[in-house]
């Protein structure tokens, strides 16, 4: 295997490290408590300014089209400074790279160049409901047919970057007589459209500058082109977006858990104790050996990933793989990485707490780490 980056994908590295230490470290620590959605756009205009918001899409339509191992590096860099911003990088890529790969050539031209130009300040997934999350064949919202194309009835929760979101990708139930999973269908749905409400965004433990809100339909109409791929085929289409959603939070996770190592690395390398700096200690050394060389197959199963996806070979098992072991091993990290500072990794002026608070949720997010189990024992038991 050649494991040596394109120039592209090594400007593209380098310019979101760039980014990631000159503008959202800086203001990482204020985005998490403040939350503000005002700042967060902001990153997210900056990165439409750099290309980043369009990575793995046409240039006719206003992409970069630099992959998807391109998209895989970016959002680790930017997730290594923050990832509040970096989740949502990763969510709008995805919804821009769903509608180009179903999207009508209206559909493309509509949507595609506001996300990657910045002129929608990101896009939105309507996929998961109360009960309907690990199991989303058992959603209950409707979509009906009117004379004016179709009525959208019900409620989606935790929705990311719903309150900036320009444009939701919407998952609703066309035939409720189908088989399970058989009668769901995606919709295309402009934000400001009449019937559309945003709820509070929710109190999170983590990844607070992302905001995850509630999203209630409530006698919602679109037209008929507003149909993404074909009616009732919906729900694979939530499985193949699933797929891709996985490397960019196994990048994620990657980011955080390579932030928070690096900086307990720096830390006792001057912290002393015991007359010598707490580096000459061999436990916390096979500390840091054990847990960089967690991260650094994370990074190899990530990247296969990702290359799998950008040759069209199938990729479903080995992003499940990658985002399995880079969450929860990244959480593993972040936790070490808390320890190794002792009672300063509780604080709050160090950032390993908000390291490990916002990595948490990378296990449970786009599949919990039970779901990619199953999914990787389905196709290890496959014929």
């Amino acid at each position: 295997m050649n494991f040596t980056l394109t120039e592209e994908q090594l400007m593209i590295q380098q310019t979101a490290r760039q980014f990631a230490e000159d503008v959202l470290a800086p203001q990482a620590e204020k985005l998490d408590q403040t939350s503000d959605p005002d700042l967060l756009s902001s990153h997210l205009n900056q990165l439409a300014e750099l290309g980043f918001m369009g990575l793995n899409i046409e240039s006719q339509y206003g992409g970069t089209e630099a992959g998807s191992l391109a998209f895989s590096l970016a959002i680790t860099e930017l997730a290594r400074a923050c990832a509040s911003t970096a989740v949502s990088v990763s969510v709008s890529n995805m919804v821009a790279e769903v509608i180009q790969a179903v999207g009508s050539e209206a559909q493309k031209n509509a949507y595609l160049p506001k996300l990657c130009s910045g002129e929608y300040a990101g896009g939105s997934f309507c996929l998961t409901e109360t009960e309907a999350g690990s199991d989303p064949a058992a959603m209950k919202t409707r979509a009906t047919r009117v004379a004016q194309g179709w009525r959208l009835a019900g409620t989606k929760v935790w929705i990311s970057t719903a309150a900036i979101a320009g444009v939701f990708v919407v998952w609703a139930v066309t035939d409720p007589e189908a088989p399970k999973g058989k009668g769901i269908s995606c919709f295309l749905v402009p934000a400001n459209t009449p019937g559309i409400t945003i709820g509070k965004p929710e109190k999170k433990m983590g990844q607070k500058g992302s905001g995850t809100h509630e999203v209630i339909f409530d006698d919602c109409v679109i037209p008929e082109d507003a149909l993404l791929g074909k009616e009732n085929a919906g729900f694979k289409l939530a499985v193949t977006e699933l797929a891709g959603g996985r490397i960019g939070i196994a990048s994620l996770a990657l980011g955080v858990a390579l932030a928070a190592l690096d900086y307990a690395r720096d830390y006792v390398k001057e912290r002393k104790q015991f007359g010598q700096p707490l580096a000459e200690f061999q436990g916390l050394q096979w500390m840091l050996a054990e847990h960089y060389t967690q991260m650094e197959a994370a990074r190899l199963l990530t990247l296969q990933a990702a290359s799998l996806k950008e040759q069209g070979k199938p990729f479903a098992a080995q992003a499940a793989m990658a985002k399995l072991h880079a969450s929860e091993q990244g959480n593993r990290a972040c936790y070490a990485a808390l320890q190794l500072l002792g009672a300063n990794g509780y604080m709050q002026e160090y950032p390993l707490e908000r390291f490990a608070r916002d990595i948490r949720v990378t296990s449970i997010y786009e599949g919990t780490s039970e779901i990619q189990k199953i999914i990787i024992a389905r196709h290890l038991l496959s014929d």
